[in-house]
């Protein structure tokens, strides 16, 4: 019979404890993804901006023919929901910054909110995965602030799971909630190999040209 970690409360003892520790690493790790994810997304948004006032506008990212944030913007992919998909980028990392300036601050939340911002951070990568799919794919270029956002959520995503696995929000056996922090970023680095892996596979005939 296994055994579920200790859930995470407001009690003083434990908000001085290893448990309130760990929520800052966590708060500091998504700090740093949510700002740089952010500034990502904020790019895109002024350079989409620059695209409709001149269709003929060379963006800041437009290196060649492969790697070029305009040919990216340009498709129906960067327009999943009628607008913009970096206007998503906005609202959700500012959201994420404000839940790690709290945590940082020594804020508490209940696992009901955990749980929300599990199913945001997950909602949001599998929406990355679904971008890096059809850049890689369909539309045969890349975006460089489009793959900072890729790194940047998937870090926080895995960070997140690993805190909602030690906090109990996330039911898991006691050693699995243990051992998730200390595998946080080796898992968070496999998987950005194999995104950026197949990516470098598929473009290996541009980028290293016979």
């Amino acid at each position: 019979m296994t055994s579920t970690p200790p859930r995470l409360d407001d009690s003083p003892a434990v908000s001085r404890g290893p448990d309130a520790r760990a929520d800052r690493r966590w708060g500091l790790v998504a700090l740093v993804t949510g700002l740089l994810g952010f500034y990502g997304a904020a790019t895109l948004v002024y350079e989409r901006l620059q695209l409709f006032l001149d269709a003929g506008h060379r963006t800041s990212c437009d290196i060649n023919s492969w790697l070029s944030c305009g040919t990216v913007m340009r498709t129906p992919q960067a327009e999943a929901f009628g607008f913009p998909n970096p206007f998503i980028g906005i609202v959700a990392y500012a959201v994420v910054v404000a839940v790690a300036l709290a945590v940082l601050a020594g804020a508490r939340f209940a696992a009901w909110y955990w749980w929300g911002l599990q199913i945001g951070v997950t909602l949001g990568w599998v929406f990355v995965l679904w971008l890096w799919w059809q850049t890689t794919f369909e539309i045969n270029a890349l975006c460089l602030y489009c793959m900072l956002v890729w790194v940047m959520q998937t870090v926080l995503l895995v960070h997140t799971t690993t805190r909602n696995l030690r906090g109990g929000v996330l039911p898991a056996p006691a050693g699995v909630a243990r051992g998730a922090e200390q595998w946080a970023w080796f898992v968070s680095a496999a998987l950005l190999v194999l995104l950026f892996g197949t990516v470098l596979v598929r473009f290996a005939g541009v980028i290293f040209p016979a």
